[in-house]
């Protein structure tokens, strides 16, 4: 994405776009990062092709998974994916031997089978003692590029190893997953320069001289840095693979009420926090449109299923089994077939099965995050490729009962080039910048649809109560 300051506002160029996804690999599921970063190469070459040739480029990517680095300087394997099962345990067996309470109240960091710390508490021993470097996706990227290892914070708090408090890994939790403090590089902040892109590595490629900026690598950071933050009592939800519903904080909240609910304090950019939740997202609708062959777009499925009557039955959309299932449309059926309920059975059905719940999902989160915090969320900033589905931000807008301020839906992507433009001086600071992007991008307000779906959202509250209530019995 190609960026520039024109006349007080932000513009935003498509240059490259390209697919990215795991496969079965030598007994898991396993990232191609070689791909990812010929791709990128793509796409500075493109950049320099049409007249650019002194840029500077920040890289952000998904969180928790890491490439492990040998003496030589070269990965030791191609990195695992956090949806893959070796992880399926591993709560379990670890808070066996030090506490959740305790976890939660050093890291103040949710609880997710998938994050970092139980990741490498599954790692092959022989290949962690061969391993010089632990590095996140993004920074392991910048490495490639530059030569230069860094660990930004805003992609290393989700690792679930990081101090809240004191900025540090804590020592006890890297002792339990048989890592060494000095097995990762230097913590930096968002926005440190990492250095120049050695051209000289990359011989077949005409490139732009490039400074590459250590942005907030995980792209949530990024997104949340580029939401407008429209309202007084804010929250954010940023809408993708993973739907990260939450709110900016200027002080973590690790309390019992967050603990309870699973809440995490990631970092943010400039000494903020992110309080979030994670929630399944459009992960499902993803699966669904991948198993058709990708016979209908995104929007066609919306289409298809503004056309079946919402909150036909209840899904708890956070339910692990819809984390990897082999087929999404059957394992959904499932659910409903287990729980007594009407099963959806044509692709719209399937569809609005998936919104209604992500709604109802969105509106317990808001309540959560209510009374977690003492004060009321008065609107909801809905960023990222989501915030262009009409009908699921107008059914959040009305089972929660708030306005909702959809778009932009490339937040992340204005994210990352807003903080690279802070460092160089172009733009003051973030709130400067958020109405620089309020005035650059499209927003489209949704406000609740007074006297519809009444008695809807409880009637969700207890179905999930019930279905608590059987697992623990």
């Amino acid at each position: 994405m190609l960026s520039q300051i024109k006349n007080n506002k932000m513009t935003l160029k498509e240059m490259h776009r390209f697919k990215n996804g795991f496969s079965y690999k030598n007994g898991h599921d396993r990232w191609d990062i070689d791909h990812i970063i010929k791709e990128i190469l793509i796409g500075l070459q493109k950049i320099k092709k049409a007249g650019y040739n002194k840029i500077s480029l920040g890289i952000d990517t998904w969180a928790v998974d890491y490439v492990l680095v040998g003496k030589d300087g070269k990965k030791l394997e191609e990195p695992i994916s956090y949806r893959d099962s070796r992880t399926e345990t591993a709560i379990k067996d670890l808070t066996a031997e030090v506490s959740k309470e305790e976890i939660y109240k050093k890291t103040g960091i949710q609880f997710l089978n998938f994050n970092t710390l139980y990741q490498l508490f599954t790692e092959d021993k022989d290949l962690l003692a061969k391993t010089d470097k632990i590095l996140m996706i993004p920074d392991y990227i910048g490495y490639v590029l530059t030569g230069n290892a860094v660990l930004e914070v805003t992609n290393a708090s989700t690792t679930q190893m990081l101090s809240l408090r004191e900025g540090l890994f804590d020592k006890h939790l890297l002792e339990k997953v048989n890592v060494k403090q000095e097995q990762f590089p230097k913590l930096v902040d968002a926005g440190t320069p990492l250095g120049k892109l050695d051209k000289s590595k990359f011989p077949n490629y005409d490139l732009p001289d490039t400074d590459i900026i250590t942005v907030a690598t995980h792209d949530t950071a990024s997104a949340v840095v580029g939401s407008p933050g429209m309202g007084h009592h804010w929250a954010y939800l940023s809408s993708g693979t993973w739907s990260l519903l939450g709110t900016e904080l200027n002080v973590p909240e690790n309390g019992q009420k967050a603990f309870k609910e699973n809440y995490t304090n990631e970092w943010g950019a400039y000494g903020t926090y992110r309080f979030l939740k994670n929630i399944m997202g459009l992960w499902m609708i993803q699966c669904v449109k991948r198993e058709l062959n990708d016979k209908y777009s995104f929007s066609e499925l919306a289409e298809m299923a503004e056309k079946v009557k919402p909150f036909q039955q209840f899904i708890n959309i956070n339910d692990e089994r819809f984390v990897n299932p082999q087929n999404m449309i059957k394992e959904i059926q499932t659910y409903c077939r287990e729980t007594g309920q009407k099963i959806p059975k044509t692709l719209g059905e399937i569809c609005m099965a998936i919104y209604s719940n992500l709604a109802l999902f969105y509106a317990q989160e808001i309540q959560k995050l209510n009374d977690i915090l003492g004060y009321k969320i008065d609107t909801l900033n809905i960023v990222g490729g989501g915030s262009n589905v009409a009908l699921l931000n107008q059914l959040t807008a009305t089972i929660s009962g708030i306005d909702v301020y959809a778009g932009p839906d490339e937040a992340t992507a204005i994210g990352n080039l807003t903080v690279q433009m802070i460092t160089k001086a172009d733009i003051l600071n973030v709130y400067l910048a958020r109405r620089i992007i309020s005035n650059s991008f499209k927003v489209k307000k949704y406000i609740p649809e007074i006297g519809k779906y009444q008695g809807v959202l409880n009637n969700y509250f207890d179905f999930l109560h019930n279905i608590n209530q059987k697992e623990v019995s």
